[in-house]
């Protein structure tokens, strides 16, 4: 049923409040997640036609609907759940539909606590064996700049550590402004039966365009459980061997992977 609003009335200037905050336009997605729907759809679009094969055409689809998404601000899935990430919804409510995601993995080093802690605290050691990072450069005690590939490009933040127990811990944030919000732990536990460490990461980050930016990530081949996972592996192979073992015709290669 249409309501016909009558002119002046206190319901017709609240009205003209909402279309000019642009509460009561069809636009519901923010601003950051459409240049992300914008980019990202167009390259998957490109990708799937590139692939001339069924499920290229899947991902081209999908790609499409995501620079639909980008262009005109507007999501069907939001508007059926009265979301919007664009301000404040239909209802009058708000809600963060981005959730971060939470990655723990663990792996046994045949090596003491204290040097797997010497070897992690030195940031710049880390592009060794985090193959996703391009570079860590330490700025001061605490602070670090790092940058790391993405599907669509590189990303970059400056970090700080926010707590450091030597031997046992070290935590960081990523700081103000950075193209992805993160933060992470690692620490170092005695093995059972003097094993050598258990180490154990966690990573907390909030990908660009949230969910939206995971799953593109994903189609990418960019797993973040995966990818710890093998973070992990190699740094087991340079702490036990020196270097990372690789299958690319040579039994190994020094520095990074």
């Amino acid at each position: 049923m249409t309501t016909t609003l009558t002119p002046g009335s206190p319901a017709a200037r609240y009205r003209e409040i909402e279309e000019t905050r642009g509460e009561a336009s069809d636009v519901n997605v923010g601003e950051g997640e459409r240049l992300a729907c914008g980019i990202g759809g167009a390259a998957l679009a490109l990708y799937g036609i590139r692939r001339d094969d069924w499920g290229g055409a899947a991902l081209a689809l999908l790609g499409g609907a995501l620079l639909y998404r980008g262009v005109t601000g507007h999501s069907e899935m939001y508007e059926a759940l009265n979301v919007s990430t664009a301000g404040k919804s239909r209802a009058g409510w708000s809600r963060d539909v981005h959730r971060g995601l939470k990655v723990q993995k663990t792996v046994t080093v045949n090596r003491s606590p204290e040097e797997c802690y010497r070897f992690w605290r030195d940031f710049e050691n880390l592009p060794r064996f985090m193959r996703h990072l391009e570079s860590v450069q330490v700025l001061d005690g605490n602070r670090s700049r790092w940058t790391a590939r993405a599907p669509l490009g590189t990303v970059s933040w400056d970090a700080a550590i926010i707590n450091d127990v030597p031997d046992e811990l070290i935590a960081w944030r990523s700081l103000e402004g950075a193209d992805v919000d993160n933060a992470g732990s690692v620490r170092f536990r005695p093995a059972p039966g003097n094993r050598g460490t258990t180490v154990t990461v966690e990573l907390n980050y909030e990908p660009p365009a949230g969910r939206l930016g995971v799953t593109i990530a994903k189609l990418f081949g960019e797993e973040p459980e995966q990818q710890v996972r093998e973070d992990l592996r190699r740094f087991k192979q340079v702490m036990e061997a020196g270097e990372v073992a690789t299958v690319q015709g040579q039994p190994s290669y020094h520095g990074r992977d």
